[in-house]
């Protein structure tokens, strides 16, 4: 049985055959689409939690991360009170963008991963963009 994972979703809830984690990766793999991080435009991967924001620069081709930056790295913390607020999120894209700089990387791919592009996530991007990574 071969179905598209648009079909699959409709039929999670009339088909309870199959199984909970395969429709988990549809969705992921959905929601990314065909973003991958490559040597010349690595991937900028967001995870947000209710507390935090974590972000990494990952080239896919190796597996590798070459960058990463919380809101829980110290230069962060002694700047901001808070690590869920939008400003903790905007003052983390310029410092992955200025660490990423180091290191020669100007382009990136944004992956949003299962998040919409709103709020934190829109302004760790917007971060990263005024400290110089073009998207």
């Amino acid at each position: 049985m071969k179905f598209s994972p648009r079909v699959l979703l409709r039929l999670k809830n009339k088909n309870k055959r199959l199984r909970p984690d395969k429709y988990k990766r549809l969705k992921r793999e959905g929601l990314r689409g065909s973003v991958k991080g490559t040597v010349e435009r690595p991937r900028l991967s967001v995870y947000r939690s209710n507390e935090n924001i974590y972000a990494q620069i990952i080239d896919d081709t190796t597996a590798n991360t070459l960058v990463s930056c919380s809101t829980l790295d110290r230069d962060i913390r002694l700047d901001v009170k808070n690590g869920r607020t939008c400003d903790a999120s905007r003052l983390m894209g310029q410092k992955l963008a200025k660490l990423s700089l180091k290191q020669n990387i100007t382009k990136i791919v944004f992956d949003r991963g299962p998040y919409l592009y709103h709020g934190r996530i829109k302004a760790l991007a917007d971060g990263a963009r005024a400290g110089g990574l073009q998207f």
